[in-house]
């Protein structure tokens, strides 16, 4: 399975539309819109998996720096996910819960 990242994309993409610009170039097994939690709304970048990494090859080629909805895609593989370090976050931001 080949993760790509697409992004730059116009706050009136959808999934849909996405799905379609990249099963021109071979079998979409999922397209995942990135929102934002609180309000809902796009955050410009999206995720798209393709089973077969010659048509997901071929598309990235394809379709980095194609336009879509007036915008410059930025297309290209996904970065595996890293764990963030450091202070903050839901943990108490490191506070000590001892007394």
């Amino acid at each position: 399975m080949t993760n790509i990242f697409v992004g730059n994309l116009s706050f009136g993409a959808t999934e849909s539309s996405i799905r379609s610009l990249f099963e021109a170039h071979g079998a979409v097994e999922r397209a995942s819109l990135v929102t934002d939690r609180d309000t809902g709304r796009s955050r410009g970048f999206a995720f798209v998996e393709m089973s077969d990494s010659r048509e997901a090859e071929a598309a990235i080629n394809a379709l980095n720096g194609a336009e879509l909805d007036g915008r410059a895609l930025n297309v290209n593989l996904a970065k595996p996910k890293t764990e963030r370090s450091g202070g903050g976050g839901r943990d108490g931001g490191g506070r000590s819960n001892r007394w």
